[in-house]
């Protein structure tokens, strides 16, 4: 495989409420959710998220949740394949191991965004980024904060390390 020159990357966007967090958000919330967001990069072939078990990767558009509601073109890379496997090997054994996954400050949303940066330069769109905030920020969010934390979203996919 050739390993020089530019990669597309891409941000599949993913409602876990399927349409439910546009109708119930304004009664539970008071406010407007369009929905709840799960993220992953999409480069060198295949899908990367971060879930409770990790760094997982699968084909694109191949988790249980099916097909993207959205895909964010967020431009090319030069970063090849062994390199990008390189630094999610080293996340995958720090910042992002299993046990550092938390719903609100340290999820898929959040890992999308930093290797966004790695590899481009740029990070995801904000209405992503902001959406635990903006939960949180209400008194029903609060409320349910001690549930929430314990959530763990894991739609499938290979870890990257090999370790369960």
């Amino acid at each position: 495989m050739d390993q020089t020159g530019s990669f597309p990357v891409k941000l599949y966007v993913y409602d876990l409420s399927r349409g439910m967090a546009r109708q119930l958000s304004p009664v539970m919330l008071g406010k407007q959710l369009d929905g709840i967001w799960h993220t992953a990069i999409v480069v060198h072939g295949k899908e990367y998220f971060f879930v409770g078990e990790g760094i997982v990767n699968c084909a694109p558009g191949g988790t249980p949740l099916g097909e993207p509601g959205s895909i964010v073109d967020l431009g090319a890379t030069e970063v090849p394949e062994e390199i990008f496997m390189e630094y999610l090997t080293s996340l995958a054994s720090s910042t992002y191991r299993g046990d550092k996954y938390n719903l609100f400050e340290h999820n898929c949303n959040s890992f999308s965004n930093e290797v966004a940066q790695f590899l481009t330069g740029k990070k995801i769109p904000s209405y992503i980024t902001d959406l635990p905030s903006e939960v949180l920020s209400t008194p029903f969010g609060q409320a349910l904060r001690p549930l929430l934390d314990s959530v763990i979203i894991n739609p499938g996919g290979n870890n990257i390390t090999g370790q369960r």
